[in-house]
């Protein structure tokens, strides 16, 4: 055309970079002068460059908008409700020097109660506090279930877009997806046959609560295609609602593909006292059992199986005894723990429960004997048995007539109504101290009872009095300020002053001590506070 020479096309952007990592002297891109002026000239045609891809780039395709939130139908939180739920949620544990606590409550420990006791007046989050709400959730497992609760439909909304998040989809059977209820019998139906494994336990639990029948209708319906495992955890929910009703299904269990699910099947049997496996199991304990009169003083004797045939095996008795365990003392406890309660005071001459434990047992068979009525009491949730085991809490014995161990006391205590169990618990304190009752705290309803929480108090006080080590009740002192009912805090002004120290005390002590009292006083108002901002009327 007329003779001007085309201007050199810019360099392109990977060729840039690599001149600008290896240095213009090594490298110099097409375009570019070498020389002095080329990082200048490097730099320039990067800026240009930079500008020519950004103008130059085609939008993305619009991404399609997120379906909005689901509606919570709960109240509203009470306005001073929220601001203290901020408040719990601003505050994070500190670097933990594994030093001394002070006297400020630790307001991390106090978010569980605060949410169960939102949960229990079905109160709806607000929408503003669920990222933290889900973001100390996700910090802490034991958090989950109330914080998921409390968050509502919500909170999977939002972690269905947070990967972060996501841990509330697993949390949830279904992924959020509401339950089919009895009115839609199709889709129960569908559900049960083409749902995931987590949906369809969820399914049967939920179908289960409602109608035991018609649950295990449905599980018979596919049990003889389900997966070994699968079929474990499904009998598993047959422990709701448990009744003779489940006698037929559970006795064709027993000969189950699986060892685990047959062991199950008969221990759910054996928890039915009237049912054909338990009278099977009642003729042959008692046939290992029997009170000998010709001593001095009527004595239990013990004569435990030979063998373990065939039908032991198909009635849940497991034939191999763990590393150190006899095989003969294996198989008895494991037929006295499958029999029913109510067949020992026929065979052993019409004795009470309190009367048996009593007995003496020859050959030091009274703590195999005794732990294994102890694990019936449990599993048959006989009170009256668990009564007679666990004896009276001032005992000069600390275990009592019956009980092996403190699990096995807990679990014993788990049988009583709340109102006995708090009671049982507060006379165990006053006669043997809180070094043997932290386990059994934990089996009492919260908040504890003015008996039990008196006696604890009374008994940190006595501690505090004979200059013991304070770090060792720091466990007791934290369950206190979780448990402790909040009209206990008067009770605890008179001591809040530093108490004068024995010489065998440790350095110290009594300031740990007043600041440990000052810290619970300071809890349980807190506590109060809290309760009494609950039970305001809701926001508008």
């Amino acid at each position: 055309m007329n003779g001007t020479p085309a201007a050199a096309p810019p360099p392109a952007w990977e060729d840039l970079v690599t001149a600008a990592l290896l240095g213009t002297d090594r490298r110099t891109p097409p375009g570019i002068t070498p020389g002095r002026s080329a990082p200048t000239a490097l730099l320039d045609a990067a800026a240009a460059e930079t500008v020519r891809r950004r103008a130059g780039l085609r939008p993305g395709r619009a991404a399609p908008r997120p379906e909005p939130a689901p509606e919570d139908p709960r109240a509203p939180l009470p306005a001073a409700a929220a601001r203290r739920l901020a408040l719990l949620l601003a505050d994070r544990p500190g670097a933990g020097s594994g030093g001394r606590r002070g006297t400020a409550p630790d307001l991390m420990e106090l978010l569980p109660q605060w949410l169960a006791a939102a949960n229990a007046r079905r109160f709806a989050a607000p929408a503003a506090a669920l990222p933290a709400l889900l973001d100390a959730a996700r910090g802490r497992t034991d958090l989950r279930p109330a914080a998921l609760e409390f968050a509502g439909p919500r909170a999977l909304w939002l972690a269905r877009l947070n990967p972060d998040w996501r841990f509330a989809l697993r949390a949830t059977p279904g992924r959020g997806a509401s339950l089919p209820g009895p009115e839609e019998p199709d889709r129960v139906e569908r559900l049960w046959q083409e749902g995931l494994f987590a949906e369809r336990v969820a399914l049967l639990a939920a179908v289960r609560a409602r109608d035991a029948d018609a649950a295990r209708a449905l599980l018979a319906s596919t049990w003889p295609t389900e997966r070994a495992e699968d079929r474990l955890m499904f009998l598993d929910s047959l422990r709701t609602g448990l009744g003779p009703r489940d006698e037929p299904f559970l006795e064709q269990a027993l000969a189950d593909r699986s060892r685990n699910v047959r062991a199950t099947a008969a221990e759910l049997l054996s928890a039915l006292p009237g049912s054909a496996l338990a009278a099977r199991m009642a003729v042959r304990a008692a046939a290992c059992v029997a009170v000998d009169h010709t001593r001095d003083t009527p004595t239990i004797v013990v004569e435990a199986p030979h063998e373990c045939d065939a039908d032991m095996e198909r009635d849940g008795v497991v034939p191999k005894a763990p590393s150190g365990r006899g095989e003969r003392s294996w198989w008895f406890g494991q037929l006295v723990e499958a029999a029913p309660l109510a067949a020992w005071p026929a065979r052993l001459g019409g004795r009470t429960p309190e009367q048996i434990v009593a007995l003496p047992v020859a050959d030091d068979w009274l703590g195999e004997l005794h732990a294994a009525w102890c694990r019936a009491a449990v599993r048959q949730r006989d009170a009256d048995w668990s009564r007679a085991l666990l004896g009276v809490p001032s005992a000069p014995e600390a275990g009592g007539p019956g009980a092996v161990s403190l699990a096995e006391r807990a679990k014993l205590l788990g049988t009583l109504p709340t109102g006995e169990r708090a009671e049982w618990v507060a006379g165990f304190i006053a006669a043997h101290g809180l070094s043997e009752a932290f386990q059994l705290l934990g089996v009492c309803a919260v908040p504890w009872a003015p008996p039990l929480g008196r006696a604890v108090v009374d008994a940190l006080n006595i501690a505090r009095d004979a200059g013991s080590y304070p770090w060792s009740f720091s466990g007791v002192m934290g369950l206190a300020e979780r448990c402790l009912d909040p009209a206990e805090a008067d009770r605890l002004d008179g001591l809040l002053a530093v108490p004068d120290e024995p010489e065998d005390a440790s350095p110290g002590a009594g300031g740990y001590w007043a600041e440990a009292f000052q810290r619970l006083g300071t809890t349980l108002r807190l506590r109060a506070v809290m309760n009494a901002e609950l039970a305001q009327g809701p926001t508008a």
